[in-house]
C-alpha cells in the first residue's frame, strides 16, 4: 500500500482523458483552493458519494507533559476539519477491511 499524491492523481487523469499535465494540475489545484477558501469561512463542503468536509470546534482541555509530571496547562480551542465519508466511500473502504487485517504492517513512508 502506498500513498497517493497529488501529482500521481494529475498523471491518472490527464492519462484518462487526453488533457495536458498543466492544465489538470491547474483544475485540481484550483478544486482544492475552493475547498480549502469554503472551510476558511466555515461552510461546510459536500461532494456526493464522496464525503462531507466539515469545520468543527474542539472545547479546551487540560493538556499534560508526560515527561514533567504534575505540569498541567490549557489548551484553547480550536477550529479543525472532520470528515464523514459518503455512502459509496464507506462501502468501498469497508471492502477493504477483512483484507488489511490479513496484512502485515508497512511502515508509514511511500511505497516507491
Amino acid at each position: 500500500m502506498g500513498t497517493l499524491t497529488k501529482r500521481d492523481l494529475v498523471v491518472q487523469i490527464a492519462n484518462e482523458t487526453g488533457f495536458v499535465q498543466s492544465q489538470v494540475f491547474d483544475v485540481v489545484q484550483r478544486t482544492l483552493d475552493h475547498v480549502t477558501d469554503a472551510l476558511a469561512k466555515g461552510d461546510s463542503v459536500e461532494l456526493r458519494n464522496f464525503g462531507v468536509l466539515e469545520v468543527r470546534l474542539t472545547k479546551a482541555r487540560v493538556g499534560r507533559n508526560p515527561n514533567l509530571p504534575g505540569s498541567a496547562f490549557t489548551i484553547p480551542p480550536r477550529a479543525t476539519v472532520k470528515f464523514k465519508p459518503g455512502k459509496v466511500m464507506r462501502q468501498r473502504v469497508g471492502n477493504l477491511s477483512p483484507e488489511l487485517k490479513e496484512r502485515p504492517k508497512s511502515s508509514p513512508r511511500r511505497a516507491k
